[in-house]
């Protein structure tokens, strides 16, 4: 039985983006045709969380209604450097409790991080989406791996646009951050494109 999981921001004891969160798990359900009676809202507010500080609220559940819950606190944490990864058959369109793939791409890597390029595209890091900086504008790659919920949310508040970025015009940009449900969108975290130890000279420095 496949196992899905939706990781929440709680901070302070308040739950964040639970409407976007709801829909996603809402629509995984529905797309394997099952209907989903899990309200993130009740659940949370039966756990009786009532500690201060920034947590991620974890669900782990299955297209029966099984779920599990786990308090985690968080912090972010600094990455030092990021290497491209090529991976053409990759798909992570739900967020599966299975991170198998993602995982072997990290382990492989000679960066603390991964960006991966299907098919001459940008898509997302092992854990998260990405926001690409050029001038004062901040762009996300239309080729996501898997669509979160902060990227969602941004792109609503019209606080970031998409756009194509692959590999022949990712050095166009300056810098960029990682972005997800418990990374919110500052200043905290931006890092100069030249923190991608393998960034392109030229277009055919990579096999695609």
């Amino acid at each position: 039985m496949s196992r899905f999981i939706e990781s929440i921001k709680v901070e302070d004891r308040k739950i964040f983006l639970k409407e976007l969160h709801q829909k996603r798990m809402n629509e995984t359900f529905s797309h394997f045709g099952k209907e989903c009676k899990i309200n993130i809202h009740s659940v949370f507010l039966n756990l009786k969380h009532d500690e201060a500080g920034l947590y991620k609220f974890r669900i782990e559940y299955d297209l029966d209604n099984q779920f599990k819950t786990q308090m985690i606190p968080y912090a972010i944490s600094e990455i030092d450097d990021f290497e491209l990864v090529i991976d053409n058959e990759i798909d992570y369109s739900f967020k599966s409790a299975d991170r198998t793939p993602l995982q072997k791409l990290k382990d492989g890597s000679n960066a603390d991080e991964v960006i991966i390029v299907k098919n001459n595209q940008i898509t997302d890091t092992s854990y998260s989406n990405l926001l690409f900086l050029k001038g004062k504008t901040w762009f996300t790659p239309k080729s996501y791996l898997l669509n979160g919920v902060m990227r969602h949310h941004l792109l609503e508040k019209k606080e970031i646009q998409e756009t194509e970025i692959t590999l022949d015009n990712i050095k166009q940009f300056t810098h960029f951050q990682l972005i997800n449900a418990l990374n919110d969108f500052d200043d905290m975290f931006i890092y100069p494109i030249e923190k991608i130890i393998n960034l392109p000279k030229e277009e055919s420095d990579f096999e695609y």
